[in-house]
């Protein structure tokens, strides 16, 4: 006798045979027995989840000797005649190669005529996502009043390419795919039928592969069977399919962990050297950081995760927090897609491996922002980047700098920090910076009598004005306030000389700049009135204003 496929040998022959289809078992036996059966049937699922089985065991419900009856007895000359594929009143027609209006020209003269022997006529199309627009127009007026001894079953694995018009017309029942644990409950009882010897790992990595097909699953198993000798094992499959197997899987994630480069490198290589592909490679590289990230959440279900949860490397789940497992995941989704253009596929693995050997030091975004947020309320509000939210400084009243008019620098380094200040605003909103601005009010006094009233400048040992100096590093306790009551004239740095907006007297005139390497005034020149000296800190650069009338 010629050998025959599993697949097909272990066909569903009735409903209760049929898989992981709870809802179109109950919903079709329903109907059979009390006589409700419709003229169209429209069944749509993924690949090899019963579909074109379903729609036999109905034709076989529907003509058996002993029906219509949701349970044909399989032994009449109609259910062996369907079995076999010989009945004249069961016509399956491949959607695919009969596209055109022609073909469903045909079904229409031929619906005209009775069954031969059965009591329907069951028109079978599988794949009917790829007839013509004309020929499902075509199709219309047939399946929406078809003679009473007329069925129609139309299979397809995409429901969203058949016509809406179609799709009214018939009763629609939407397949899964199967559950994992029935797909290896299944394949145990074939390895006990077929008197073969199995580990449940081996089995569970078959139906994994599967990913919900049961005709995917009984034909790798029929793959593996044919060099196993009889006894299915999770090392030879690994050996014979090149796969990489948990335990390399864990050698490489704690070198990667631990952030021992050298060996992370030693374990690719053997891998590589065993045959593995390195797409393969990738890919049971990034389900397995995907079974970290559930093993992380608590997820601990067989259905989600390739393996045993125990069988995990313990040192890897302790090191790695979820935000670093998602980064992981990241780099190695990025890496499958860039090894298709890549000049060394190799390379890109190898420069990836080394990333996630330095995975403890990345930093996220997140924990960046968070960092950056608690040094600014240490520091008072005195440094912040852009675009990042803190707290206001303590040492402002909340209505001194509003949120739009503040500027929020980073001091450069070696320098002290230097508070906000206020951009815009009239004198009342500058004479309320609280404290600080008293401070430096007293600072300027002392200067214009000869005194110097700033406690750091008198343990240096000199005055206020020279304790701010003129290489752009200010005081924390000198905040900058600009006077508008008299025209200005500005020094600017080459730094900052695109960013400070320009200064202009009372009768609109640009202020002048004082060229670079000009004379210092005098002395006695500095105790005119309204001499004051304005620092301002724009982008981390100090711009220093020198006021005069």
């Amino acid at each position: 006798m010629a050998y025959e496929v599993t697949a097909t040998r272990r066909r569903p022959k009735t409903f209760d045979e049929l898989a992981g289809q709870e809802f179109v078992v109950a919903t079709l036996k329903n109907s059979i027995e009390t006589g409700h059966i419709a003229h169209a049937y429209l069944f749509s699922g993924p690949r090899g989840c019963g579909k074109t089985s379903a729609a036999r065991i109905l034709a076989r419900s529907l003509n058996c000797d002993q029906g219509p009856t949701a349970n044909p007895c399989g032994v009449c000359p109609s259910c062996q005649e369907i079995a076999r594929g010989a009945s004249m009143d069961i016509i399956e027609i491949d959607g695919a190669s009969n596209t055109g209006v022609n073909d469903v020209r045909q079904i229409k003269d031929e619906v005209l005529f009775p069954p031969n022997a059965g009591r329907y006529k069951v028109y079978i199309i599988d794949e009917v996502h790829m007839l013509s627009n004309s020929a499902f127009n075509a199709l219309l007026k047939t399946i929406e009043e078809p003679p009473p001894y007329i069925v129609f079953i139309f299979a397809t694995t995409e429901l969203h390419k058949v016509p809406a018009t179609i799709k009214s017309r018939c009763q629609q029942f939407a397949f899964r795919l199967i559950p994992l644990e029935t797909i290896t409950g299944i394949l145990k009882a074939t390895c006990k039928e077929l008197g073969i010897r199995f580990e449940d790992d081996a089995l569970f990595w078959v139906a994994r592969e599967s990913t919900g097909s049961m005709r995917d699953a009984y034909t790798l198993f029929d793959q593996v069977v044919s060099f196993s000798d009889g006894h299915i094992r999770s090392a030879l499959i690994r050996e014979k399919l090149g796969l990489v197997g948990l335990d390399n899987l864990n050698a490489l994630a704690e070198a990667c962990a631990t952030g021992d480069v050298a060996r992370a490198f030693t374990v690719i290589d053997d891998i590589l050297n065993a045959g593995v592909a390195i797409e393969q490679f990738i890919i049971d590289l990034i389900g397995y950081y995907h079974n970290l990230l559930f093993l992380k959440a608590g997820i601990t279900r067989a259905s989600l995760l390739d393996y045993h949860p125990d069988r995990f490397s313990a040192t890897v789940l302790q090191s790695l927090h979820t935000v670093q497992l998602e980064h992981a995941l990241e780099l190695l989704l990025a890496l499958y897609r860039d090894i298709r253009y890549s000049v060394s596929p190799r390379f890109e693995l190898e420069m990836v491996i080394s990333k996630l050997c330095c995975l403890d030091q990345w930093i996220s975004p997140q924990d960046l922002r968070a960092a950056i947020a608690g040094v600014q309320a240490a520091l008072g509000g005195s440094l912040l980047l852009e675009g990042v939210p803190v707290a206001r400084p303590k040492s402002l009243p909340a209505d001194a700098v509003s949120d739009q008019q503040a500027v929020y620098t980073t001091a450069p380094s070696g320098a002290a920090a230097v508070e906000p200040r206020s951009v815009e605003g009239g004198p009342e909103r500058r004479n309320n910076l609280g404290s600080l601005s008293e401070g430096f009010k007293r600072m300027l006094a002392a200067r214009e009598s000869g005194a110097s009233s700033d406690p750091v400048a008198r343990e240096s040992g000199a005055s206020a004005p020279s304790a701010v100096r003129e290489s752009g590093a200010s005081s924390p306790s000198t905040p900058a306030v600009q006077d508008t009551s008299a025209p200005s004239v500005v020094q600017e740095s080459d730094a900052a000389s695109q960013h400070t907006p320009e200064l202009r007297d009372h009768d609109g005139q640009k202020a002048k700049k004082v060229p670079r390497g000009a004379p210092k005034k005098a002395a006695h020149e500095e105790k005119i009135p309204q001499v004051e000296r304005v620092l301002r800190v724009f982008r981390g650069t100090i711009v220093k204003h020198t006021q005069s009338e």
